[in-house]
């Protein structure tokens, strides 16, 4: 039995750029193969089941599902297409045996599928490529279709992986076709290419057990689920196994009870084979990358490795006159365990303490990983403060090096100029620039991540919110000097109280306010930005000296410029190296690291 076939499953991973239409297929896949009952109310893109990814409509963790058609299980697995995800994908392409690239018949193959699939293209994954959205009015899918041979080319694809099955789809009107000129009906051609043409597992049944661990999900009434393959052998309920620890020790585990996927449901099952995709629970100090080996014979699986961190920001408990206003957790012992327990499930995610009891140092993938975290963290009812994000720096060969991304932007032609400077005066280096066949241009740079912190919002007001970026991490190059910070100072409060019409008028002039009137503001709050480049401290609680000649009504007249709303992101982008971003459950406010503001006068001068 030593190369036994899993004729009965076929393993498969989803990749596709953000929006063009991959859990809207999984959906079509899932209502198609009666996996759903008839009278089942299901939700749409039903794989992104977390808050922030309906909101922000992009997949942030894998997740599984599967589907059976014609006897035969499909394991689906969603991968999340942002480069900041990438941990998350690395350890996804190892439980499967070939991957589904979806692609926007207009928009054509994009950065951000690029990273994933270069990842899949090394592990020898054999892809099929699916062009979604045919039936929209701009497709041109002739064109997409060499940009796609294009890329697995650039990406190293050998003779094998360059003659991928393509199929033409719809997953909004749930169909596909093998050709063009084919009549519609629904999405068959796709599972019957994902059944002939993907390689059902194979390998040896009776030799012993390797369940290698790739995510781990936690539940509040059954604690951590360790979710992987079997890449040896079988598992039975009760049975007693070896987990090899990532630390090379071996601590001796029960399995309890473990689960099958079926649709989007859990579903119990006694035993599992070579091939199958399970949900263990009741392993308690489990961690992604260890392997459930046989008891006799303890062989683990290679470690899985994931990229290292390219960014890192200061977690602190909330110290503002504000603190403790609105937070449920707002002490370092609850920031503390909540950092932790991200650990068991975020793999590319560091947590260091510091000498402060009360401060910890994260390191993450990049600012979208580590604001998803931010933010997730504070619907949780978690009050704290957060620093500038700043970059990892590391040596390499005697030298200082910094992480490099590669940056995409589109952008119409009239905005070249202003792009080219501010990118310039950031370190970054043109690679290639070409013209898409709407006239826009489609450029490609070379940038260091510090470069990149606080543009994206510069980048959307230089190009009037046409422009479209993506980058991707490259690798660490050695350190490329001086990168100038923001440009214009705060605008800083500098008494407590209530914000008044007639203060914030008096001060509107000197800069944008990100504060309306009657808010109730802190010494050293930060108001708004001003127009030059030091700092100013401003009084936005003036009230107007009410005499018998002036009354105090005639504050309605005063009209007061809109302020500037600035987002999560936009926050972490706008701070200095001097400034804190302070997080609530209700509000975000920006603060200068010390309040005082003589005391902070004091420190520019000594």
């Amino acid at each position: 039995m030593d190369n036994f076939v899993r004729e009965d499953i076929r393993n498969i991973a989803i990749i596709a750029h953000v929006d063009h239409g991959k859990t809207t297929l999984v959906d079509g896949l899932l209502k198609q193969s009666g996996t759903f009952r008839s009278n089942e109310n299901v939700a749409e893109r039903v794989m992104d089941s977390n808050e922030l990814e309906r909101e922000r409509g992009i997949t942030i963790l894998a997740k599984n599902t599967a589907i059976s058609y014609k006897g035969i299980k499909i394991n689906i697995v969603d991968t999340p297409g942002h480069a900041d995800f990438g941990g998350e994908v690395e350890r996804v392409l190892k439980m499967v045996d070939s991957v589904l690239l979806v692609v926007d018949a207009a928009e054509g193959p994009m950065p951000q599928t690029r990273f994933v699939l270069k990842k899949a293209l090394g592990l020898k994954l054999k892809p099929i490529v699916v062009i979604n959205k045919i039936d929209r009015l701009d497709s041109r899918i002739e064109e997409v279709i060499d940009e796609v041979i294009d890329l697995f080319i650039d990406l190293g694809a050998d003779d094998e992986q360059l003659e991928f099955p393509i199929l033409y789809a719809s997953a909004k009107a749930g169909y596909a076709l093998h050709n063009l000129n084919d009549e519609a009906k629904d999405l068959t051609p796709l599972f019957e290419t994902i059944i002939y043409k993907v390689t059902p597992p194979s390998g040896s049944l009776e030799a012993p057990l390797q369940f290698q661990i790739t995510t781990i999900e936690y539940d509040d009434y059954i604690g951590r689920i360790a979710i992987g393959k079997i890449f040896r052998g079988k598992i039975k309920y009760g049975q007693n196994a070896v987990l090899c620890k990532n630390d090379g020790t071996l601590q001796n585990v029960k399995v309890g009870r473990f689960y099958g996927f079926s649709g989007l449901k859990r579903v119990e099952v006694q035993e599992a084979y070579l091939g199958d995709i399970i949900a263990i629970s009741g392993i308690e100090d489990v961690n992604i990358g260890e392997t459930l080996c046989d008891v006799q014979n303890p062989e683990p699986l290679p470690r899985i490795e994931v990229e290292e961190p390219t960014l890192s920001m200061t977690f602190m408990v909330n110290n503002s006159p504000f603190a403790g206003r609105e937070g449920e957790y707002v002490t370092s012992r609850h920031l503390r365990a909540r950092l932790m327990k991200e650990l068991e499930t975020n793999v590319a995610l560091k947590v260091l303490e510091t000498d402060s009891p009360d401060a910890f140092e994260v390191y993450g993938r990049g600012e979208l990983h580590l604001s998803i975290l931010i933010e997730t963290m504070r619907r949780e009812g978690y009050e704290f403060q957060v620093s500038k994000p700043t970059v990892v720096l590391k040596e390499i060969d005697g030298k200082i090096c910094e992480p490099i991304e590669n940056l995409f932007v589109e952008i119409p032609q009239d905005y070249l100029g202003v792009v080219m400077e501010k990118l310039g005066s950031r370190r970054a280096e043109m690679l290639n620039m070409n013209t898409t066949s709407d006239g826009y241009l489609k450029v490609e740079f070379k940038i260091p991540t510090r470069g990149l912190i606080g543009y994206r919002s510069q980048f959307l007001t230089d190009t009037k919110g046409n422009g479209i970026m993506h980058h991707v991490f490259m690798g660490f190059e050695p350190l490329k000097g001086d990168i100038p910070e923001r440009n214009r100072g705060s605008l800083v409060a500098f008494e407590a109280g209530e914000t008044t019409t007639y203060g914030l008028y008096n001060v509107q002039e000197r800069g944008d306010l990100f504060i309306g009137p009657g808010v109730e503001v802190y010494e050293g709050m930060i108001v708004g930005v001003n127009s030059k480049s030091d700092d100013l401290d401003v009084n936005v609680c003036k009230k107007k000296h009410v005499s018998n000649m002036r009354a105090s009504g005639a504050d309605e007249a005063l009209k007061l410029s809109p302020i500037i709303e600035l987002s999560l992101e936009q926050c972490l982008e706008f701070i200095a190296s001097d400034e804190l971003v302070e997080v609530t459950p209700k509000s975000i406010h920006l603060r200068k690291k010390i309040l005082d503001g003589n005391l902070r006068a004091k420190m520019r001068k000594g």
